[in-house]
C-alpha cells in the first residue's frame, strides 16, 4: 500500500543541522518526502550528518553571523536542491549569568546568532522565495524562555522573544507573497546542549552537576523532559498545505509548562 509523503517533492533549508533538534527535523523530513540542505558551522559534522541520511541531503557550511556566509549557502542550497520550499531558522546559543556579571560580548554572541541570524537567514531565502514565486514555509526556533524572564537567562529569554516579535512582523509582511511564517516553542528539550545549560545552572546555583536536568525535568506537567522526536511532528504540519492559513503563529511544544 503507497502511504503519501507530506513532504513529497518539497525542499528544505535548516540551519544548525548537523545535530541535535536540527538533524532530528531534517530526518524527519526526509522521512515525509522532503530533500535536505544540513547547514551548519561545523562542516564536517554536516557532512557526517547528510552522509548519515544519504540520497537528498547535502551539507552546507553556514555561520550565521556573517551575511557573505548566509547568503553563500542559501545561494549554494537553492542549487543542490532546485529551489527552497522551506527554511527552519534552527541554529541557536544558550548563555546564562547573573544580570550584573552578563558581558557584553556573550550578549553580542548570543544576539548575532539567535536574533540577527534568524532575522538574516529569514531575509536571505525570503528574497530567493519572493524570485522564484512559489511562496515558501518559514520556521523560526522560538522557546518558552521568550514567552518569560528567568532570573539567570535574561539574555537567551531576550533572544527568544525577540525571535516570536520577528516571527509576528516577518509574517505579517511575507503573506502577502504567499510566504508562511511561524515559529515553535519548545520547553525544555533533552539532548547533548542541556550538558552545557546544566553547567551554567551548577556553577550559579551550586548545584551538583546533572541536578538541574533533573528538577527541570520533573517539573513539566507531562512528566519528563522533551525529546528532539517531541517538535517534529509541528515542524512538519507548518512545513504542509495544511498550515497554509497560519500566519504569525508561535506554537508551545512543551509538555504544559506554558499556556497562551
Amino acid at each position: 500500500m503507497h502511504v503519501d509523503k507530506r513532504l513529497e517533492g518539497k525542499t528544505a533549508l535548516i540551519t544548525g543541522s548537523a545535530r541535535g533538534i536540527g538533524l532530528e527535523f531534517a530526518k524527519a523530513y526526509q522521512a515525509e518526502g522532503a530533500r535536505v540542505a544540513i547547514a551548519d558551522i561545523d562542516i564536517a559534522r554536516a557532512k557526517e550528518a547528510a552522509a548519515q541520511l544519504g540520497a537528498g541531503a547535502f551539507a552546507i557550511e553556514m555561520d550565521v553571523t556573517r551575511q557573505d556566509s548566509i547568503e553563500a549557502a542559501v545561494d549554494e542550497a537553492a542549487r543542490l536542491l532546485g529551489g527552497i520550499d522551506i527554511l527552519i531558522n534552527n541554529a541557536a546559543l544558550f548563555t546564562a549569568a547573573p544580570t550584573v556579571e552578563i558581558s557584553r560580548l556573550d550578549y553580542d554572541r548570543t544576539f548575532a546568532v539567535n536574533v540577527a541570524g534568524t532575522l538574516f537567514t529569514m531575509r536571505a531565502v525570503a528574497k530567493h522565495m519572493i524570485a522564484r514565486g512559489k511562496g515558501g514555509k518559514i520556521i523560526n526556533m522560538a522557546s518558552q524562555a521568550g514567552r518569560r524572564g528567568e532570573g539567570l537567562v535574561a539574555v537567551y529569554c531576550a533572544t527568544k522573544a525577540a525571535v516570536i516579535s520577528l516571527t509576528q512582523s516577518a509574517g505579517l509582511n511575507l503573506i502577502a507573497h504567499g510566504i508562511n511564517v511561524n515559529a515553535i516553542a519548545p520547553g525544555v528539550v533533552d539532548g547533548e546542549h542541556w550538558d552545557g545549560v546544566d553547567a551554567f545552572f551548577a556553577k550559579y546555583e551550586n548545584k551538583a552537576p546533572g541536578q538541574k536536568k533533573k528538577e527541570v525535568g520533573e517539573s513539566v506537567p507531562f512528566g519528563r523532559m522533551g525529546r528532539a522526536g517531541d517538535l517534529t511532528g509541528m515542524a512538519i504540519f507548518l512545513a504542509t498545505k495544511e498550515a497554509d492559513y497560519i500566519v504569525s503563529q508561535c506554537f508551545n511544544i512543551d509538555g504544559g509548562q506554558w499556556m497562551s
